[in-house]
């Protein structure tokens, strides 16, 4: 037991499984379309052409293309979700195609009571810029008095005009993706920054595991290519800016990366308890075995210098999964083509596994389709899950320049076939938020 009161689930004999899986990604919006492409190493990464970006530091992005809602998603539920912002109607495609990938229409007689949902989420509002030309419009009235909250709303109403004034919470996609698939378990939204949608997957599973649910409808969805957002990372610093080579822009663990490419879009995994996909004969695609969460206690937006939460995460996850850091055969890294973060990673994996040597190959699949922000970990598991079924490690594109800091396996530049039991996803937030996932080959 850990706190009075509440169930261990490491000491639980409920197993976790995968059953479904879908996304919504700038490499493509099916899982063998995307799946083909990461394995051929093809970037989703382009100028961007949502908002006009010549201004800024980096005017390039990995953004989702030919979006087709209601195609997708099916003209009713287009029409009842029409007022979902980008980064909810991501998360409804990806939803359903996780559904119905895992077969959960031949079953609707599971209690809806029992299946809940737990997604990684953060920014909502479909036009950023209208939220700001309200706020902006209702601070001074015409003749430069002082703040009016009354106009404020009027002006907002206006410039707003489709948006529903709810679009901007951070729950909504989670709220959206009930209501398509009719989900009244336990509903939850996490905000973690990078790591959310593994937390997420990570909590979806203690959830199944101490008997609070059978089904987690689980993941992230994100959007923050619009002026805001980018304007926020480039005063960061953390964009890339090379505008002349955006294809090759992101290029995690190279010495000469310079930042990350801003992605966006949507991963779901549908996980289920082990007996209850039997006993509906659902296809088990690979079993969740091992979830660390920590939290560096350090800065807000870098990571320890020592990688002591990161090396925490995967340690636990290890333990939790019953298993030793030699029986580890590929991590999907974080890996965003910063130089911290790649630099401290390779540390917390080098400090793990006792030396580069000992470490299993490690690639980056943010070096092809950017950094989906709260999406990220989610697509990165799914990776993982496509990887042990096909017994092939996708590669780490764009390295070309060794760097002495980061001296692992980065898989570059190529696929590698690669016999998988067990592999591992690491998701490390702003806040310095760890978490990280070991998922097995599923035989038994």
């Amino acid at each position: 037991m850990i706190n009075s009161g509440t169930i261990d689930s490491r000491q639980t004999s409920r197993r976790v499984v995968v059953t479904g899986i879908g996304w919504v990604t700038p490499l493509g919006n099916n899982i063998e379309t995307v799946w083909k492409r990461l394995l051929a190493g093809e970037s989703g990464v382009e100028k961007t052409t949502h908002f006009d970006a010549s201004t800024f530091p980096s005017q390039f992005s990995a953004q989702v293309k030919d979006f087709d809602f209601p195609g997708l998603l099916g003209e009713e539920h287009a029409t009842r979700h029409a007022t979902a912002s980008l980064n909810s109607r991501f998360a409804l495609v990806a939803a359903l195609q996780a559904w119905n990938s895992a077969g959960m229409k031949s079953c609707p007689a599971t209690d809806a009571s029992r299946i809940g949902l737990y997604l990684g989420g953060g920014e909502g509002p479909l036009d950023f810029e209208s939220v700001a030309a309200a706020a902006i419009g209702g601070w001074e009235d015409e003749d430069g008095g002082k703040y009016n909250a009354v106009k404020w709303a009027h002006v907002a109403r206006e410039r707003l005009g489709h948006m529903s004034e709810l679009e901007q919470d951070p729950n909504l996609p989670a709220s959206h993706v009930a209501v398509l698939l009719g989900i009244e378990g336990p509903s939850f939204n996490t905000l973690t920054a990078c790591a959310a949608s593994t937390q997420a997957i990570g909590e979806a599973t203690c959830i199944i595991r101490r008997g609070d649910a059978d089904v987690m409808v689980s993941g992230g969805a994100h959007s923050m290519i619009h002026p805001l957002g980018v304007t926020g990372f480039n005063r960061l610093t953390a964009l890339s800016t090379r505008n002349d080579s955006v294809q090759s822009a992101s290029r995690p663990f190279d010495r000469t990366r310079d930042g990350f490419v801003l992605g966006e879009g949507a991963a779901i995994v549908i996980l289920e308890e082990l007996e209850h996909a039997r006993s509906r004969g659902a296809t088990v695609l690979s079993e969740v075995v091992g979830y660390g969460s920590t939290a560096d206690a350090f800065r807000i937006t870098d990571i320890h210098e020592n990688g002591r939460g990161a090396v925490a995460a995967m340690r636990l996850a290890i333990e939790d999964a019953g298993l030793q850091p030699s029986d580890i055969g590929y991590i999907n890294a974080h890996g965003t083509s910063t130089e911290e973060n790649d630099k401290i990673e390779t540390l917390a994996i080098r400090t793990l596994f006792g030396s580069a040597g000992s470490a299993p190959p490690v690639s980056s699949i943010k070096s092809m389709m950017g950094h989906l922000i709260a999406a990220a970990g989610a697509t990165e598991l799914i990776t993982c899950v496509l990887a042990l079924r096909d017994g092939i490690i996708p590669p780490t594109m764009n390295y070309a320049n060794p760097d002495p800091n980061c001296d692992l396996d980065y898989v570059p530049n190529e696929a590698r076939k690669a016999d998988i039991k067990y592999a591992l996803s690491n998701s490390f937030g702003f806040g310095g938020q760890n978490d990280t996932l070991v998922i097995r080959k599923f035989d038994a």
